[in-house]
Formats: structure tokens, sequence, C-alpha cells
């Protein structure tokens, strides 16, 4: 069998892996016990429900032996184990199999986060404003690190435009599936009538590039400073220590003003850009391949309304899926991991369609 034999071969690297881990050379270098570390943790899961799977298959084998002896209250016990292991089959063949699709190259990284307000004026810069607590509030129950890169702030709480960063290990696995049009149905506080007001804000997660991933010429670059400034335009430093660069063969500007020394936002502004950059190239690649990924979760278009979180009914139904929670509250307050789980199998559902065309 195919996947028996890959199995076989992912189980003899695991054990393979396990022995250099134990060799005292290695445990000297820890550059390499990390690399080997990391391979290790990766092929556990494979390895845990190879070793079910050989269990279920041995005692299916096992029990039609019992079914063969005539004793019949054997015969009856061995039945019904029998009946249950040929149930768990199916289970852990798709368990497997989910485990052996592709991983995703940028799943392991931190991300830069762009919230724009869209339609909707004050109320869309509003509930730009509501994501960016709803995304740092689900950062801290994951303790990660979120620090703000620029934010163009409005007068009454709202934000234009917030780019920030969360810093932790597997933010793209899980946030990338963030991309897209938010759109929200409520009564504005400003809103005498009570009529219900639609506004929609745009969300894009950028996987963290490192300095690896792309290489920046100096030449390319044109950097401007500016005194950074605060909601109403008024100058928060008297200081030029906001800093704009433009990447010219591209066009891409990114702008960062958040800390009050220049070399501190020139360092965090060439980060964004990195960024920006490697998330062309992935778009470009993405582009390419979109009539294979038409209709699957987690494209990243950017311009397709993906969620709506209406309010009177404290409802948040997610577009792409079908799916529909009445718990906005809970929700907004960072509670996202039913809707992060639900994506998530669905995207690996069609990515398993994909591979069995």
């Amino acid at each position: 069998m195919e996947l028996i034999d890959k199995l076989k071969e992912i189980e003899a690297s695991y054990k393979e892996l396990e022995e250099k881990m134990a060799d005292p050379a290695v445990a000297n270098d820890p550059q390499e016990m990390q690399r080997l570390g990391r391979k290790h943790v990766e092929l556990a899961p494979i390895v845990d429900a190879f070793s079910r799977y050989e269990a279920a298959l041995k005692g299916i084998a096992d029990a039609k032996e019992m079914i063969a002896v005539e004793d019949e209250e054997m015969k009856e016990l061995a039945e019904e184990e029998l009946s249950k292991l040929e149930e768990d089959i199916p289970k852990l063949e798709h368990e497997i199999r989910v485990l052996l699709l592709p991983k995703d190259i940028n799943d392991e990284k931190s991300v830069i986060i762009e919230i724009r307000g869209g339609a909707g004026g004050e109320e869309a810069a509003l509930f730009s404003a509501d994501l960016f607590r709803m995304y740092t509030r689900f950062a801290e129950r994951q303790r990660w690190k979120t620090e703000i890169i620029s934010g163009n702030e409005t007068g009454i709480g709202g934000y234009k435009e917030i780019v920030f960063r969360v810093d932790g290990s597997g933010a793209f696995s899980m946030l990338k599936y963030e991309s897209g049009v938010h759109r929200v149905q409520r009564v504005p506080e400003t809103e005498a009538s009570g009529r219900i007001h639609t506004s929609t804000a745009t969300v894009a997660v950028l996987p963290e590039a490192a300095e690896v991933d792309v290489e920046i010429r100096t030449e390319d670059l044109k950097i401007d400073t500016y005194r950074a400034s605060g909601a109403g335009g008024q100058h928060v430093n008297m200081t030029d220590s906001a800093v704009r660069i433009t990447h010219i063969p591209s066009g891409i500007v990114v702008t960062c003003q958040d800390e009050r020394s220049q070399i501190k936002n020139r360092a965090k502004a060439m980060q964004f850009l990195r960024t920006k950059l490697y998330d062309a190239e992935l778009q470009r690649q993405n582009a390419e391949m979109a009539a294979e990924r038409k209709g699957q979760i987690g494209t990243g278009d950017r311009a397709e309304r993906i969620r709506t979180y209406n309010y009177p009914q404290n409802r948040v139904s997610d577009h792409r899926i079908n799916l529909t929670l009445y718990k906005l509250d809970q929700i907004l307050d960072g509670d996202l991991y039913e809707l992060i789980r639900m994506l998530s199998e669905a995207d690996q559902a069609e990515k398993l369609k994909l591979l069995s065309v």
C-alpha cells in the first residue's frame, strides 16, 4: 500500500532523528540540535497516528482470527471489537492524510496585520478599532506579543488605518484566514433615529519576512523623515522622528511613527517593507495558481467579503464556509478559536479534494 510505505519511511526518519539527537556531538551543537528538534516535533504527530493505525489493523486481524474459533462467547466479543475497529480505520486514514498535507512554509511565522476602514466613514474607523482590539485580545490569549507599527487615529477612538505586528510561533497559521473585507451591521452611537448602518473594514494578514526571504538594495530606497502626528493632525514629537520609506521599483510606501526614536522607526519601517515585498511575491504566486485554488479557503483575496458582524442579533457569519455563530461579544473579546478551527478544517477538506482529483 502506497500510504503504508510512505508512513514507514516517515517512521524510519523519525527514529533516525532520535538517534542523531542522542549523539553527544550533536548535543554540543545547539543550532543542529534545534534544527533536528523542529523536524522531530513536526513528524511526531504523524508517527503517533501511524502507530494507532497499525494497532487498529492488527486488532482487526486478531479479531477475525478469534471469530474463526468456535467459542460463541469469544466470537461475540471479537465481532464487537471488529465492528469498532473497522469504524476507526477511515477516521485514522483521514487524520493521517490531513497530517501529510504539504505544510505552508509561512505557518510558523509571526505576522504583520493591516486594518483599513472602508465604506462608512467614522463608523468604519470605529469598526477598525474594534477589529484591532479583537486581534490583540486573541494574541493575549495566545501569550503572543503585539506592537503598533503605524496608525492613523480619528478624534473619537477609531482608526482610518492601523498596522501592527503579532509576534508568536504559529501566528500566521491561525490568523491567515482573516484577510478580506469584514462588514459590521449596527446602530452607530451618533445615530439618533436608531437606524442600523453597514460599514466595512479591510484586513490584510502578512507573514513576516526574514532578511533571507527578501533582498532590498539601498539604491532602490527613498527615505524621508518628518514629525510624527497624532489624532487631529497635532504634532506629538518636536523632532523629525517619523520615517517614510519608498521602494522605487515596486512603488510600495511604508511609514512608521510609533517610536520616539528615528532609528527605531526606521528599523520597524524596513521590517514592514520587507514583509510587504515578500507578500507581493506571494500574491503573485497565488495569482498564478488562481484556477487551481478557486473557491479554496485562505486564498487571501483581500477584495473578498469574508465575514459579517451583526450587533442587534449578537451574530457573526463567515460567508466562505456558511458558518453562523451567535456569540459576537465573545468573538470581539478575542475568542476566535471556533472560527479558526472551522476555517482550518474547511481548508484541509478543500486541499484533500484537490489531491484526490
